[in-house]
């Protein structure tokens, strides 16, 4: 493998699963003997804030902050997060975006408008996959799961195997919920 540094970034709102999967993410890159960095970025998280993580990963990773321009793969759990940090995509990257809105406080207060056709603006410029994550969650009985179908969508477009990502998963979520985040990943790998 050359030394190259692969880059995903993972935003949502405070409550969306956003560390989970940026654990889960970092337990598949050390299971395939990666060096990886990991780094969180909270806003508000607890009051419907913005929360950003980042995942690196290559032979040697310096730092675990992704520039601006710099991310492979932008996972975004709600739509206006993904408009709002789709600059730090490179030109060929990818965008996976869960088709949920989440009203921020200034939007809730009637300080500012919720943008309209976020997605459309976003295919101008991108490579854009998007999921009603949300809505296939409540399918399968089980709302929480919706960042792990989300996640099998955003799996696609990176470098490891099915098995490698069921292993994953195994190790990281809690013992009682495997069974339904396996399930939850595979209706986004295997779905569109």
């Amino acid at each position: 493998m050359e030394n190259r540094t692969k880059n995903i970034m993972i935003v949502g709102v405070g409550g969306q699963g956003t560390l989970l999967t940026s654990r889960i993410l970092g337990s598949i890159t050390m299971a395939a003997g990666y060096d990886v960095k990991l780094s969180e970025v909270h806003g508000m998280a607890q009051r419907g804030g913005s929360v950003v993580t980042f995942v690196r990963y290559g032979e040697t990773v310096a730092e675990p902050i992704v520039e601006e321009g710099q991310a492979d793969v932008l996972i975004a759990f709600e739509t206006l997060e993904a408009l709002r940090y789709a600059h730090f995509l490179k030109k060929e990257g990818a965008i996976i975006v869960n088709l949920q809105r989440i009203d921020p406080i200034t939007v809730v207060t009637g300080m500012a408008e919720y943008p309209e056709g976020i997605v459309e603006k976003l295919k101008k410029e991108y490579a854009v996959y998007q999921v009603d994550a949300a809505a296939e969650a409540l399918q399968m009985g089980n709302p929480k799961v919706f960042n792990v179908i989300v996640l099998g969508v955003a799996a696609r477009h990176m470098d490891f195997s099915r098995e490698e990502w069921l292993s994953a998963i195994e190790k990281t979520v809690p013992p009682k919920t495997v069974e339904i985040n396996k399930q939850a990943f595979l209706k986004g790998y295997e779905g569109q």
